[in-house]
């Protein structure tokens, strides 16, 4: 059934043989599969030490809308986002630079019809998938909790399938600029300053005004408003400028890693 399920699956912008990149993916982690638990049990950890143990002393929280909520469902839909983008960017440069520069395993799928799009597009697929996964266990542990409060949580999995596309597609475009393992301390420079900041933990009014304006333009930002917006129910049509910017950031970080992914394997 995975193998027809793989076979239906459309890729994302063309690239007939992508689903083969993401078939061999599953079938790694068939036998790897406690790195996706830990995927999973991360930012639950985060949540029950911080948004229960810590929401315990801040109590309630008026959110932008000026609802009030538990400090626990404020934080767990960033914790959601986060996790998306965690898998999504793990998956895409640490995993993606070893094949690439170690293990050499793009050179010899390329001696098959598969080609540098198939690569982008499959890797960058199978990104998409791990985070849909992480985010279904993730709100469904929410869902037992009561920590959702509107039906829109079910635009939950489709915005952490265009979160995942977004952060994937820009990891990759990344990779394929970095010469050694030093390089990623720059991810991590990215990533951990994004994590902490994009309202996951403080509403954004508790923030200095410039650094409001510098946080709402980081993309993570974007996803964390897209779900707390849907797990709380307070939609507006303003979010179709997140949606808009995750959109564009994916496209863009796919023609980057396209193009460069292919100038690297055909040179």
């Amino acid at each position: 059934m995975a193998s027809v399920a793989l076979r239906l699956t459309p890729s994302l912008l063309a690239g007939s043989r992508a689903p083969a990149m993401v078939e061999r993916n599953l079938m790694v982690y068939r036998r790897s599969w406690l790195l996706l638990v830990s995927g999973v049990l991360e930012p639950l950890f985060y949540l029950l030490s911080l948004g229960v143990g810590v929401g315990r002393l801040v109590g309630d929280i008026t959110g932008p809308d000026g609802r009030t909520l538990s400090y626990a469902a404020f934080v767990a839909p960033a914790m959601l986002a986060s996790s998306v983008m965690n898998g999504a960017v793990i998956d895409t440069t640490f995993n993606v630079f070893f094949k690439l520069k170690y293990a050499k395993l793009y050179d010899a799928v390329l001696s098959t019809p598969v080609s540098p799009l198939d690569v982008t597009v499959g890797e960058i697929g199978w990104s998409v998938g791990r985070g849909i996964l992480y985010s279904s266990a993730f709100l469904a542990f929410m869902l037992v909790a009561g920590l959702v409060s509107s039906w829109w949580a079910v635009l939950v999995l489709p915005i952490a399938a265009l979160a995942g596309f977004s952060f994937a597609s820009v990891g990759m475009a990344c990779t394929t600029f970095m010469r050694s393992w030093q390089d990623f301390e720059w991810i991590t420079l990215a990533t951990m300053p994004m994590f902490l900041l994009s309202a996951t933990f403080y509403p954004l009014t508790t923030y200095p005004p410039a650094l409001q304006t510098i946080v709402r333009w980081t993309p993570l930002y974007q996803v964390v408003d897209l779900v707390r917006s849907a797990t709380t129910g307070t939609m507006h049509v303003s979010l179709i400028v997140n949606v808009v910017y995750l959109l564009a950031t994916g496209a863009v970080g796919m023609a980057v890693a396209r193009r460069r992914l292919g100038g690297l394997l055909l040179r």
